[in-house]
């Protein structure tokens, strides 16, 4: 076998063999928000800090997106402890190599505090703790994504004469500062889902993606227009829980870094354009047992006699997984819903799940139940739909695994019939509670001391996240938008 056929059983010893032919390598590790901060090293340190670990500044959690620094000093990074180091830990096992410049290896990283336990914020490092959790109990977790994005031709960059222009994402960016969004011209026009057309005008770059994302190890199982213009889905490879995460991440990496090189910009954000659908970031979750990976969400035989005709074909211990899901869902909302706009796409009518809901095979609800007779009995699961293409998929599965299994561990019962069909969200069948309606108030109940989010994740996580939350929202708060001044520049 050659060394890099199955990285997971990569050791120390083989690292000098497997960059023998390299002169330098990348490092990434993921921030709070979902974003891969990393840096280009020499092959001479990478190979001297392999098992140790390297100090990572610890400033990627003391900032926000766009690196400024959080209005409140948070416990991780601030000014006070100087913006210390934590350490980066190299995961072997996420061994792959760049496509996009010259096959550069890669490795991601998970931080610790410098005296070595797992660092709260760390979203790789929380999914893990969850995982922990249920393996000591013996179960495993599957998972899959499927993630939506709009593209946008970027704009000719207006440089000098004597230099290169170049259309990217970079060209886009300084577009925006001088004109209205709406400027920015879509990749394609019009409603057209699922089309066997529209890839075809770009195809190279359709076809770039598709293979680039084989090279980079996070490989797309269906890859298709969706309805909007310019805008499509990418469903990944379904497998274990941590390593989807991780191809979660890199697929958008790798979605961003090869389409500025066609002049395409990917777009991400939960609602890019008013009254057109929004960006969806539905995930796909069952349990397994470990030792056989049997699904522990499927029955064995069909139950004579549910307590809804939903669940007839859902164990025991999927109807505890779901009622936890249920119940803990309205707590989580800044998880699975973490920026100002993504609350833009969480609105009634537009295919986006708005209350505490769940049916059989119910794309309006928020969490759709997979199971027979349309599905095999091998293949049940829960595809939870209120989170955007925005969210942070180690947060979004680590939440997820998170609230199932506390409903395991308590035994709770589903509160709230299923939604029929032709039912749906919002209305008088509809027994949940709305959720939250904005980033404020998903963050104060996040934030709440008998929230569910500290029972499964703990003050310090709770406490850092809400905290960039609540720097999000005064950013928000202060902004003074084009609506407004259109409105009333003449008018008050």
């Amino acid at each position: 076998m050659a060394i890099t056929d199955d990285p997971s059983e990569l050791t120390h010893d083989d690292v000098p063999e497997l960059l023998k032919n390299d002169v330098s390598v990348k490092v990434g590790g993921t921030d709070i928000d979902g974003i891969i901060r990393g840096k280009l090293m020499s092959k001479k340190k990478f190979l001297s800090i392999a098992k140790s670990g390297f100090g990572f500044c610890s400033v990627i959690f003391g900032w926000d997106m766009h690196d400024q620094t959080y209005f409140k000093e948070l416990k991780i990074s601030n000014a006070e402890n100087g913006y210390r180091d934590i350490v980066a830990i190299v995961d072997l096992s996420s061994f792959r190599r760049i496509p996009w410049e010259n096959d550069v290896p890669f490795f991601l990283c998970s931080f610790q505090e410098p005296e070595g336990q797992s660092l709260s914020a760390c979203p790789r490092s929380l999914l893990k703790r969850q995982c922990d959790k249920i393996e000591a109990n013996g179960f495993g977790a599957l998972a899959g994504a499927e993630l939506e994005f709009y593209t946008f031709r970027a704009p000719q960059a207006q440089l000098s004469s004597t230099s290169n222009d170049q259309r990217n994402s970079t060209a886009t960016a300084t577009f925006l500062k001088s004109n209205p969004v709406n400027d920015l011209p879509h990749l394609e026009e019009g409603m057209f889902g699922y089309s066997l057309t529209r890839p075809a005008q770009n195809n190279d770059w359709y076809y770039g993606i598709f293979d680039t994302c084989i090279k980079f190890r996070c490989n797309i199982e269906g890859w298709h227009t969706e309805s909007g213009p310019g805008v499509y889905e990418a469903a990944l490879e379904y497998g274990e829980i941590k390593q989807m995460a991780d191809r979660a991440a890199l697929f958008k990496l790798a979605v961003k870094n090869t389409s500025s090189k066609y002049g395409i910009t990917p777009c991400f954000m939960a609602k890019p354009r008013q009254g057109l659908p929004g960006n969806s970031g539905h995930v796909h979750v069952s349990l397994v047992d470990l030792k056989t990976q049997k699904n522990l969400f499927a029955r064995e035989q069909p139950d004579p006699n549910p307590a809804y005709p939903d669940l007839k074909h859902l164990s025991d211990l999927g109807r505890h997984f779901l009622a936890g899901l249920l119940e803990g869902l309205p707590d989580v909302m800044p998880i699975v819903a973490p920026t100002i706009n993504s609350y833009k796409r969480l609105v009634e009518n537009f295919w986006a799940p708005v209350t505490v809901s769940w049916g059989l095979e119910h794309r309006a609800a928020s969490i759709r139940l997979i199971a027979p007779p349309t599905a095999p009995s091998k293949s049940t699961r829960f595809e939870v739909r209120v989170a955007g293409a925005d969210a942070n998929p180690y947060l979004v599965f680590a939440t997820i695994l998170a609230l199932g299994y506390r409903g395991i561990e308590k035994k709770l019962e589903i509160p709230i019939p299923p939604l029929g069909k032709g039912q749906d969200v919002g209305g008088t069948a509809d027994k949940g509670v709305r959720l939250a309606k904005t980033l404020k108030d998903a963050t104060e109940r996040f934030a709440r001391k008998e929230s569910i989010a500290r029972e499964v994740f703990g003050d310090d996580f709770v406490d850092h996240f809400a905290g960039t939350r609540e720097h999000e929202i005064r950013l928000w708060d202060e902004a003074v938008t084009d609506w407004e001044v259109k409105r009333y520049i003449e008018t008050v």
